[in-house]
């Protein structure tokens, strides 16, 4: 495993954080996250802010936030670790990001509810016919 700082390539970032090479892929070529350099073969290598940058993306994606609204967030955090822009503005938005997330995590939980219950259901009528 890469160490801190190293660059890593594009299998060491999938085992890493989980991911498929191919969703990799697809994430670079919807610009949520472009390799800090390549080798002289072309491989991607990738550094500890790209591979932070794609852990964000890995948790927005269960809660259904759109690739528009991923970029939006990773351009947010950058912006704001960078200091750059209206920091009272850059805030406000993140905690509507933070807002969203939290609404989303409820209807979440609703619905693994309902899927227990569903099951425990199943269970239930198994149950009574053995």
């Amino acid at each position: 495993m890469a160490g801190r700082g190293e660059l890593m390539q594009i299998g060491q970032v999938a085992e890493r954080i989980g991911l498929s090479l191919r969703t990799i892929r697809f994430y670079e070529e919807n610009g949520l996250v472009v390799p800090t350099s390549r080798t002289e073969g072309g491989f991607r290598l990738y550094s500890e802010a790209d591979v932070a940058r794609f852990e964000v993306i890995k948790r927005m994606k269960p809660l259904g936030f759109s690739l528009e609204e991923m970029q939006e967030l990773l351009t947010l955090l950058h912006d704001l670790e960078q200091a750059t822009g209206d920091r009272a503005q850059l805030l406000a938005r993140l905690q509507e990001f933070h807002e969203a997330a939290v609404a989303r995590v409820a209807a979440l939980r609703e619905q693994l509810a309902v899927a227990e219950g569903f099951a425990g259901t199943l269970a239930d009528r198994l149950a009574a016919h053995r």
